[in-house]
């Protein structure tokens, strides 16, 4: 394993909500998000049909910008935002296909509904689902149309947003840490180790159980594009590839990453690229890399931003990248420093960062 870094560089002095400087992102020229929100950043995701960025926030609110990129240089205009009830934290969100909904769930119990463009009732987007205790992770099911939330209550439910009891539910071994989906392909990681992927082409139908191929706490999962399996991050700076279906010359396989000599960093995310089925993975080292799975490379190692990275996302054409560097709680309360920006930038992707280079074995 490689690592990557300079030598720490001075505090840099507050502007906003954008620091100065460009040492505090992946490449100088990446944009930084105005208005990213007061609190720890949990979610970034894009619509698949115009390139708006979503996040959610430990101070409760889900923000949208519409990002525009023209020959490489981006901006991000502030367009919209709500507010969970009480201010609640927001662990999560994601968009209906045709990108006009947005649901979120967080530390208020309730899955909500936004669409976009329209301002709810004392800003509080409405509620059509809930669970007994805080919702971690959200997903639209577009074969059937539903939501799924998974809980710190062991449940996964789903969710008709016109009716308001669930349409289904399915008790899971232990709490949601993470999940995803792809078309007919959903993953679940658990507490406890526990991995379960289910097929939502219609009603939710489980494939397979069973304990991650890492030996620490999965942090993170997603799903790949082509829907034959996922990538499953842990605290303990690895990742593992596992195939859901059997794939012609393809096995199941684990590696190391976000160390550095002897210090080891929990993989905050992935997130894959839908064009190349590449991916990325960020972590509490501040590294961003990204990697091909098919040919066992990195394709790109970032230089450390020397602030955690909560959570990041392509968009839907793969030319833009969204990360958010806000404390990640990985060393506790001790190392929290109040006055830490919480920031979202936007990276222009480079074809040859992202794509694949051929064959090469082990990873680099």
């Amino acid at each position: 394993t490689m690592s990557f870094g300079a030598p720490v560089a001075p505090a840099p002095q507050l502007v906003g909500s954008c620091t100065a400087g460009t040492t505090d992102r992946l490449a100088p020229a990446d944009h930084c998000v105005q208005s990213a929100g007061g609190d720890g950043i949990s979610s970034l995701r894009w619509s698949s049909t115009a390139n708006h960025l979503l996040s959610t926030n430990w101070d409760g609110g889900v923000r949208c910008w519409e990002v525009q990129e023209q020959g490489g240089q981006i901006r991000a205009l502030p367009k919209a935002q709500v507010n969970h009830e009480g201010n609640a934290p927001v662990l999560d969100c994601c968009m209906s296909p045709d990108g006009n909904t947005v649901f979120s769930v967080g530390a208020d119990k309730a899955v909500r509904m936004w669409q976009l463009g329209q301002t709810p009732p004392n800003n509080v987007p409405q509620q059509i689902g809930s669970h007994d205790q805080p919702i971690k992770s959200v997903r639209f099911l577009k074969n059937t149309n539903m939501i799924v939330s998974g809980g710190y209550d062991k449940l996964l439910k789903f969710w008709d947003a016109r009716q308001p009891n669930p349409v289904a539910q399915i008790q899971l071994p232990e709490r949601v840490y993470d999940m995803d989906t792809s078309d007919s392909l959903m993953v679940v990681a658990c507490a406890g180790r526990h991995i379960l992927t289910y097929n939502v082409q219609g009603q939710p139908q489980e494939h397979e159980r069973k304990e991650s191929p890492l030996k620490f706490q999965s942090r993170c999962v997603a799903a790949f594009p082509d829907n034959t399996g996922y990538a499953v991050g842990s605290i303990e700076g690895r990742v593992g590839i596992q195939y859901a279906t059997k794939v012609p010359g393809k096995e199941s396989f684990a590696f190391k990453c976000h160390r550095d000599g002897n210090n080891v960093y929990a993989v905050n995310h992935i997130a894959f690229h839908k064009g190349y089925g590449t991916f990325c993975t960020v972590g509490a080292d501040g590294i961003v890399n990204f990697w091909d799975k098919d040919n066992k490379q990195r394709l790109k190692g970032f230089p450390a931003i020397h602030r955690t990275i909560t959570c990041a996302q392509f968009n839907a054409q793969g030319n833009m990248f969204a990360y958010a560097s806000s404390y990640d709680w990985s060393k506790g309360s001790s190392q929290h420093a109040p006055n830490t920006p919480n920031e979202i930038f936007v990276h222009h992707v480079q074809d040859e960062e992202i794509k694949p280079k051929g064959k090469k074995s082990g990873y680099r």
